[in-house]
């Protein structure tokens, strides 16, 4: 089009834009809607763009995470890319092995038949083997299944099911607990059982299945031409997540979103090349927030831990010259609460990135003290882990620790590629006022939002209604434009990290032959963030106590999931006879003392 037809676009004739007249002479097939002039001239300005301009492979490619490791592998194969153990005994592998054995992993998986839109579980914790398989796997343009190495064999039975998994990788520490999931399965197809070994794994179990890791490793090709994703919108990985009621729900992550998220982790936190970085964080939790793409993308080092223990932190920080290390508040107080001949080796500058419970003084205080550079973010499983960042400004440095602190706890703005995160009125969805005393809901748009929940539509489209993926989390817009989360409309307890739904425990103890009515709320606690407090009315004539209901709860329950704490007596309701959660979390507050005891 002549240069002189776009710039008459603010002169008017008749009730038409001019612009809109000089479009509809070059696409006369489209037509005028009459007052949208505005809408329409953009739809037909992007056809005459879209006209004789081909997409192709030469100006497109789907966006995905494995492109990182590629690449990596292609400009510094040399370089470190993970480290398994301590001294000269470590395992160390650059970025041309790694790459290499992803490969292998990836072709060994397409040789068995498995293909695109295949789950593979794996059951590992932070070792080598899973950082390989949050490449492989994909690459056989499989899905990437990780499981939570906590869970008890109910619950991972349900998972192998419902996700259709055909393969399952499983470290030997949790063969037995595998055994028993295995054993509950409904499903009759084959499920083909990989026994993963790890020599820094002190303990004995008997292997599960009929092969071991590294031979069915050796049936791969190193070389393996693994393909790039048809459609970025091709599930990368599946994530179950705790839900309020019912089963887990299964989140589909694609590859789009994953790249996208790890994209951001490296803007939020300044991340640079060979960045090292000491896996404290469950790689099984979000996909380890997209981590183990972010390292291949700055070309860094995957320091592996097996057990989070603060002797093994400070360690792995002090001989692996960690940079970077993610994890719940938990993990962070480990270090704070550590004896000074531990930590005072540590040096200063480490960047470290909470999430959870938001964190509390005195850890932010405890962590400055220790020389760590603290981020805190917040998210959850359906955003890929973080999507939003409490963005930190120089100005709040001059302030009291008490103020920084409150400042840090909030949930804070976006993700630099997150198209959007606001707190709306669930009802009109707008925006809430900018008060920081008007309750709305957390929302998200954009990359970092799963595809969906896998077999349930239902869910998936009370979770995106209105155009926005709905928390659940109810919050607050401070002045600043930052987030302040206030209650969780889900109930969702979130004890070091995972995910606890309130009402599967209180569906566990309602099985109790005593128990009239129960209701479970989050305690706070100094050390987990939050943990179970089970409210218990007793039938009339009926006894139990404290000991007795844990007991039961231990018989249908993983153990991070049991009641620390168990109050006897009525449960207040409402005149239809709902139980008022409120009430009992005042309740609960009232009867605490300062270090979180009753």
């Amino acid at each position: 089009m002549p240069r002189a037809s776009l710039r008459s676009g603010a002169q008017q004739v008749g009730s038409r834009p001019a612009f809109v007249l000089v479009l509809l002479a070059c696409a006369p097939d489209v037509v005028y809607c009459g007052d949208k002039s505005t809408c329409m001239a953009e739809m037909m300005i992007a056809r005459i763009f879209d006209r004789d301009l081909p997409k192709t492979s030469a100006n497109y490619a789907p966006m995905s995470p494995l492109s990182f490791i590629e690449r990596a592998a292609a400009v510094y194969p040399e370089k470190l890319a993970v480290v398994h153990g301590h001294g000269a005994q470590a395992l160390r592998r650059n970025w041309f092995e790694l790459y290499a054995r992803c490969r292998q992993l990836a072709s060994a998986l397409s040789l068995s038949g498995i293909g695109r839109g295949d789950t593979v579980a794996v059951m590992l914790p932070n070792t080598p083997a899973m950082v390989e398989a949050h490449f492989g796997i994909p690459m056989a343009g499989a899905v990437l299944n990780a499981l939570n190495t906590r869970l008890d064999p109910e619950t991972l039975a349900f998972m192998l099911d419902h996700g259709e998994a055909k393969a399952v990788m499983v470290d030997i520490e949790f063969a037995p607990v595998m055994k028993k999931a295995l054993a509950l399965r409904q499903s009759s197809w084959p499920l083909r059982v990989i026994d993963v070994a790890d020599p820094l794994y002190a303990g004995s179990a008997e292997p599960l299945g009929t092969l071991d890791y590294e031979a069915f490793l050796s049936q791969g090709d190193p070389l393996f031409a693994w393909q790039y994703p048809a459609d970025e919108w091709d599930a990368i990985s599946l994530n179950y997540t705790s839900g309020t009621t019912g089963d887990p729900k299964g989140v589909v992550y694609h590859h789009r979103g994953a790249a996208t998220n790890a994209i951001s982790n490296i803007l939020e936190w300044d991340m640079p090349k060979h960045a090292v970085y000491l896996w404290t964080l469950p790689m099984f939790h979000c996909n380890g927030w997209c981590f183990p793409w972010t390292v291949a993308a700055r070309a860094g080092v995957n320091v592996c831990l097996r057990k989070v223990e603060v002797q093994a932190i400070v360690e792995a920080i002090c001989e692996h010259g960690a940079t970077h290390y993610c994890g719940a508040p938990i993990v962070h107080s480990l270090l704070v609460n550590a004896a000074d001949e531990i930590t005072r080796r540590l040096p200063r500058g480490v960047k470290a990135m909470v999430a959870g419970a938001a964190p509390p003084a005195a850890m932010i205080e405890g962590m400055e003290r220790l020389g760590f550079d603290l981020t805190h973010v917040y998210g959850l499983t359906e955003v890929y882990g973080p999507a939003t960042v409490c963005a930190k400004h120089e100005a709040w440095d001059a302030m009291e620790i008490g103020e920084r602190a409150r400042l840090n706890a909030r949930q804070g703005v976006r993700y630099h590629l997150q198209h959007a995160a606001s707190v709306l009125d669930p009802v009109s969805m707008q925006p809430v006022p900018a008060d920081g005393e008007t309750m709305g809901e957390i929302m998200f748009q954009g990359n970092i939002a799963m595809k969906g929940y896998l077999k349930n539509p239902k869910a998936t489209e009370e979770a995106f209604a209105g155009g926005w993926f709905h928390s659940g989390d109810l919050a607050v817009m401070d002045p600043d434009g930052y987030m302040k989360i206030k209650d969780r409309s889900k109930d969702i307890i979130i004890s070091g990290g995972e995910n606890i739904s309130s009402i599967e425990i209180e569906d566990v103890l309602y099985r109790h032959p005593a128990v009239l009515a129960a209701a479970v709320v989050a305690k706070p606690d100094p050390r987990w963030g939050e943990t179970p407090c089970a409210f218990v009315e007793v039938k009339a004539g009926a006894s139990t106590s404290t000991e007795e209901i844990i007991a039961h709860c231990r018989k249908h329950l993983a153990g991070f999931k049991l009641p620390r704490i168990v109050v006897f007596g009525e449960i207040p309701k409402t005149a239809t006879g709902k139980i008022m959660k409120f009430s009992l979390r005042e309740q609960l507050l009232r009867t605490l003392d300062s270090d979180g005891t009753m």
